[in-house]
């Protein structure tokens, strides 16, 4: 199995719309891609700034392709997130994971 982890950053007054968001949009886009085991999201306020990550774990890297494109180490946007995000990252992680 393998954990892909994506961080953003917003402005604290924006982060209960972005939540939003990312569970009416983004999340249902993980859930829906074959192979996705399960999607979810990190959020942590640190003052003015809110953080959230986005932790879904993988059967395989095609599965994986098949959501991100071929370039799995980039990032993937959607329009909204403009709205939102104070800088946009440009990869994220990818780890195995083990029980």
């Amino acid at each position: 199995m393998i954990a892909r982890l994506w961080h953003g950053r917003t402005p604290t007054e924006k982060a209960d719309d972005y939540l939003a968001f990312l569970q009416q949009r983004a999340l249902p886009d993980y859930r829906s891609t074959p192979g996705n085991i399960a999607a979810y999201i990190l959020r942590r306020a640190e003052g003015e700034v809110t953080h959230f990550t986005t932790l879904t774990y993988w059967h395989s890297l095609e599965s994986i392709e098949a959501f991100a494109g071929s370039d799995i180490s980039q990032a993937k946007y959607y329009p909204e997130d403009a709205d939102f995000l104070l800088e946009y990252e440009a990869t994220v992680q990818h780890s195995e994971l083990y029980s």
